[in-house]
């Protein structure tokens, strides 16, 4: 299955307790799909992907993938410091029967640009699933260069990038530099629609556990070729990521959910829950997106 339009960077759900709960996972991933998304994105950053055991992370994508049935293509987060681990936990997903994998560089450690490339190069060599680069600088302190995202597309199952950097000039780099099927995906949910308009194929996009039929109306106005829909849709993301950025990641989109009646838990250790302005704040938000009778 090939990747393009909305793919939702799922948020995983805990039980009233912090445990992982896959019965929530069923509901958000069916709700998900149901809306219209066209892949799912999950063990990421608003995943809680550095707060999970392995076997809570085998459990999560043994379940969405069955609840998925190949409705859409299922992208499992594979990140970690060292080469072997993420070795290790590819051969996994690839056993699992996710559709791609999502690498994103190693944190902590600052690497080269020629230690990146390898890094990424033992990975492709390890397995036989397609792997989607990830770019999130902010976070791991490592960016991959244009330069070295050309090198490494040209290994055959490295076939595409998630940007995270939230800089539009890498993401058209990305584009410029690299092979034509090569796909190029924003991270940034504010630059989806610069980032089609570019000859990218797309965004993994958070704002999607919220507000999916909004996010997705970005991509299939975009694709019917009206710009000036695809324009307002992406505008009206703006008031969800503004409230997003006053809490750690993913606090305020899984308490969206609660408040929408998706209940998926509280984001683990050491993120906190919202304060009750917070809360306040964050409904008042909500009613812009016509979710007034879903508020308590």
């Amino acid at each position: 299955m090939s990747l393009h339009g909305i793919i939702s960077a799922m948020l995983t759900p805990f039980d009233e307790q912090g445990k992982l709960s896959l019965k929530r996972a069923e509901e958000l991933v069916d709700y998900l799909i149901g809306s219209g998304v066209h892949g799912l994105f999950i063990l990421g950053t608003n995943g809680e992907f550095v707060t999970l055991t392995k076997e809570e992370k085998i459990d999560l994508t043994k379940t969405v993938i069955k609840t998925t049935r190949k409705r859409v293509p299922v992208i499992a987060g594979v990140g970690a410091i060292t080469t072997e681990e993420v070795i290790d936990l590819s051969k996994i997903m690839e056993e699992l029967g996710a559709d791609y994998l999502s690498v994103i560089t190693p944190y902590f450690i600052q690497l080269s640009q020629e230690e990146l490339y390898l890094h990424f190069k033992k990975i492709a060599e390890a397995t036989d699933l397609k792997i989607l680069l990830y770019n999130m600088p902010s976070k791991t302190g490592n960016h991959l260069e244009p330069n070295t995202v050309k090198r490494l597309s040209e290994i055959d199952n490295i076939v595409g990038i998630k940007d995270s950097s939230g800089q539009f000039e890498t993401i058209e780099s990305y584009i410029q530099q690299c092979r034509e099927d090569f796909i190029v995906l924003s991270g940034t949910d504010s630059l989806i629609l610069p980032t089609l308009k570019a000859g990218g194929s797309g965004g993994i996009a958070a704002t999607s556990n919220v507000i999916p039929e909004i996010v997705v109306s970005i991509y299939e106005s975009f694709a019917s070729g009206d710009l000036d829909k695809a324009q307002k849709y992406q505008e009206i993301l703006a008031p969800i990521r503004e409230a997003s950025q006053k809490a750690s990641i993913p606090a305020v989109y899984k308490k969206s959910l609660e408040i929408k009646g998706i209940p998926v838990g509280k984001p683990r250790s050491p993120v906190k829950g919202l304060t009750e302005e917070q809360v306040s704040d964050l409904k008042k938000t909500l009613l812009l997106y016509d979710i007034e009778r879903k508020l308590s």
